[in-house]
């Protein structure tokens, strides 16, 4: 391995060690199960995808190939698997923190719902999604 390569490797790996370090006070920091699911989701993936590029700028053929693999299926994998346990918190009404402008899913999925299954009864006035 050259110096380059060396040089390249490790600012990779320094720099996804950070940035999952990052992510890891996000989730101790944060004020709700979104925020926090998102911090470790985004931060995390990112984090693992550079340390990945830095094994694959380390190392040589066959591996560096393997780590790049791996790279590319978890910067995939990871945002869908993230919004897959957001929607499903969110379903089970686990509250969101929300700021002044509130919860806008929680009306459209109430409304979405509604139109899916004509049997169920209509919103409730003042109720979010209700007239």
């Amino acid at each position: 391995m050259n110096g380059f390569l060396a040089w390249l490797s490790s600012a990779l790996l320094l720099l996804g060690a950070l940035i999952g370090l990052i992510g890891a006070i996000g989730v101790l920091r944060l004020p709700d199960s979104y925020t926090r699911l998102h911090a470790a989701s985004k931060a995390g993936a990112l984090g693992a995808a550079l340390i990945l590029a830095g094994v694959a700028a380390a190392s040589e053929g066959g591996f560096a190939l393997a780590a790049l693999f791996a790279m590319a299926i978890l910067l995939a994998t990871a945002p869908l698997a993230a919004h897959a346990m957001a929607r499903a918190a969110h379903r089970s009404d686990l509250p969101p923190v929300t700021g002044p402008l509130g919860d806008a899913l929680a009306g459209a999925e109430k409304e979405a719902l509604a139109e899916a299954d004509p049997r169920a009864p209509p919103p409730k006035p003042g109720a979010p999604g209700g007239m």
